[in-house]
């Protein structure tokens, strides 16, 4: 039955014997294939397969095409075909069929002459035979998308980078220090609850010489398998070129016509490889555009514009699914200022393609994300800085129907260690972050370059700021001023206070453990401020050794608790030493106090170190404290921006409050400090 004369034939096999592991096991099943769209030289199918008999573990499809019709793409299935032959194997995630359970996948594929149905399907082997119904195929003179560029951005939250692999500088995926990218490890991605993977390549070390520009076939084809697994794990799915950005793009501003060229041939590989991958895969120009030493942001504007408009021009002409694949063009630096935002709206406009997503990227107000010039707080400043930033997305973009995705998001800190920023601090900003993207209609993509989730371990290292940051996904959950509570051992325990943040939800109680403590009793709630009683402290810090004596949870009628820690501390103690500018560490009791932050000035008052026009140096760059070894540690950083045999003193704020004052003079190399 042709398709063009009557419409599409929708087949359904009954009843059938079929082949699974164990040969006595009882089979049957039901396949149902459809035709919703075609248009001229092509069409989508999709395929139900409904298991009738035992549990089925594992399975695949066979059928012949009557009028040798060619599969180019598929989803949620690993399709290939050897003449009109085509087998379907399962993905990952959807091998077993339970009895009546049903699985499902799509393709579209290619056909001259005429579309005729298939009229027999074989499940592991054994052929499933019934009988037909009819549907009406939808015929159009273009292939049309997936679905519109707004909803396909949308059903990619949330996100998840795959970093310093694939996008690493040295010969491998691994010379970063991580391993190599698995099947199992973008399974276990997808079962935390991401639908969307953003999969950072850099290109150029793995590129040939002028004019081909030829990228090593093993190289690319390892991309490929890559992109494959996460395909077939039912992800959407973004590549583009990174660290290439400042590789050798970046000197485009020299060498335009030598750029481009590169640019160019990279684009037409990449767009050529994966023509007939599913549409669920996005392209993505290339990450964090900039230029050297060009004459100004009218250049810049001009060069990023060439660059999208030639990307997009590559993969369209390229064909297949390419024709209507969804496109990611960024901003300059892939920034929400306005003038960057305003620079690519001009490229949009120009192009007027209704399957382009906008990306920016947010790593917060640069204080608070790395932790100096005292941005020690997920601060009402700090908060605007989101706010403003995601409103002129929103408004600019997102609010005209152009579709936006925060390609890589997080805290710029973390790229030492997540310890940077203060645990309580970092949860109100992933907890708020989550909040507003939903708010504000967009997409987000964490950034891990493994600092997060376990390459090979799968575990979270901070399962305390995943639950959070999941959380936000869906809710908004109570915070609170802070999640530590001080107590001084040489002073009588008071009570304590804290500043409730709802968020629009209702507090429900404090616990201590699986024991609600007592409203009235333990703590009070007047307002926002929750008082625990001197009472409660007294009994559930027991014999106040120094740290943490115990842990509660403020519990809120959504989202997840917040954390209270109940600290016992002195102000701590520091000692003499002596070191050089490569190797000097204090000796510090920190008596169960923690640092939040230094400053350090000269004699006269001005500040001295590395960021000289702010007091308060960065955490881990200039200091760090080790509070398993004892002792608070100053860089090399820090020692290379102090003036030769100046006194230099330091202040060290803790969280508790209490100030220290220190010395340390530097001579040459060596460096001595003192208490006094």
């Amino acid at each position: 039955m042709g398709l063009l004369a009557s419409g599409m034939a929708t087949l359904l096999a009954g009843m059938g014997v079929v082949a699974v592991t164990n040969a006595e096991a009882a089979a049957g099943c039901k396949v149902v294939y459809s035709v919703p769209s075609q248009w001229q030289g092509g069409f989508t199918g999709n395929v139900a397969v409904t298991n009738l008999g035992d549990p089925v573990s594992g399975w695949r499809l066979t059928w012949a095409f009557p009028s040798g019709q060619t599969v180019t793409q598929a989803w949620n299935a690993t399709v290939t075909t050897s003449g009109s032959q085509v087998t379907a194997t399962n993905a990952s995630y959807n091998a077993n069929i339970a009895t009546n359970g049903t699985v499902s996948f799509g393709f579209n594929g290619s056909w001259t002459g005429s579309n005729t149905a298939p009229t027999s399907f074989a499940l592991n082997g054994v052929t499933c035979t019934g009988g037909t119904a009819t549907t009406t195929t939808t015929t159009t003179t273009t292939p049309p998308p997936t679905d519109d560029a707004m909803a396909a951005t949308a059903a990619m939250q949330p996100g998840w980078n795959l970093g310093n692999s694939l996008d690493a500088t040295g010969s491998d995926e691994t010379s970063w220090g991580n391993p190599r990218v698995t099947a199992a490890l973008l399974d276990n991605i997808r079962a935390q609850g991401f639908n969307s993977i953003r999969i950072p390549v850099t290109w150029g070390q793995h590129q040939g010489p002028a004019p081909g520009y030829t990228i090593d076939p093993a190289y690319m084809a390892r991309v490929k398998e890559v992109v494959d697994w996460a395909l077939a794990d039912g992800f959407y799915v973004m590549v583009n070129i990174h660290h290439d950005s400042w590789q050798w793009i970046a000197n485009m501003p020299a060498d335009r016509a030598g750029v481009l060229a590169r640019y160019n041939a990279a684009w037409t590989q990449i767009a050529t490889t994966f023509r007939d991958s599913s549409p669920k895969l996005v392209l993505e120009s290339v990450n964090e555009p900039q230029f050297s030493n060009s004459s100004g942001a009218a250049q810049n504007a001009e060069l990023l514009h060439e660059l999208n408009t030639s990307f997009h021009g590559i993969v369209r002409r390229s064909g297949g699914a390419n024709a209507t694949r969804l496109l990611v063009l960024p901003t300059l630096h892939t920034s929400a200022d306005q003038a960057r935002i305003d620079e690519l709206t001009t490229t949009l406009t120009a192009l007027k393609d209704p399957r382009i997503i906008a990306t920016v990227h947010f790593y917060g107000y640069w204080p608070f994300s790395v932790n100096v010039a005292g941005g020690t707080r997920f601060d009402a400043v700090a908060q605007k800085d989101l706010t403003d930033s995601f409103d002129r997305v929103h408004d600019s973009l997102v609010a005209k129907g152009i579709p936006v995705i925060i390609g890589e998001y997080g805290l710029l800190g973390f790229d030492r260690h997540t310890g940077t920023i203060q645990q309580g601090e970092k949860l109100k900003f992933f907890e708020f972050l989550g909040h507003y993207a939903r708010a504000k209609k967009i997409t987000t993509m964490l950034w891990d370059n493994g600092q997060h989730f376990g390459r090979t371990s799968f575990q979270w290292s901070d399962p305390e700021l995943f639950a959070q940051i999941k959380s936000s996904w869906t809710t908004r959950s109570g915070t609170a001023s802070s999640d530590q509570v001080f107590s001084a051992r040489s002073s009588a325990i008071t009570d304590k206070s804290l500043t409730l943040n709802l968020n629009g939800t209702s507090f429900l109680g404090l616990r201590h453990g699986t024991t609600d403590l007592v409203r009235g009793t333990d703590y009070t709630v007047t307002g926002d401020q929750l008082t625990i009683t001197a009472s409660a402290i007294t009994r559930l810090s027991g014999s106040r050794a120094y740290g943490t004596n115990a842990t509660l949870s403020a519990r809120f009628s959504q989202g997840v608790p917040w954390r209270i820690n109940l600290i016992t501390h002195d102000t701590p103690v520091l000692q003499n030493a002596t070191g050089t500018t490569s190797a000097f560490a204090i000796p510090t009791a920190f008596r169960g106090d923690q640092l939040a932050t230094m400053e350090a000035k000269y004699a006269d008052g001005s500040n001295a170190g590395p960021h000289n026009w702010t007091s308060y140096k960065e955490f881990d760059r200039a200091f760090a404290p080790n509070y398993t070894t004892n002792v608070t540690t100053l860089t090399s950083d820090f020692f290379a921006e102090v003036a030769d045999g100046a006194r230099v003193t330091l202040t060290f704020h803790y969280w508790s409050g209490a100030k220290v004052t220190y010395h340390v003079t530097r001579t040459g190399t060596s460096v001595t400090g003192t208490t006094s």
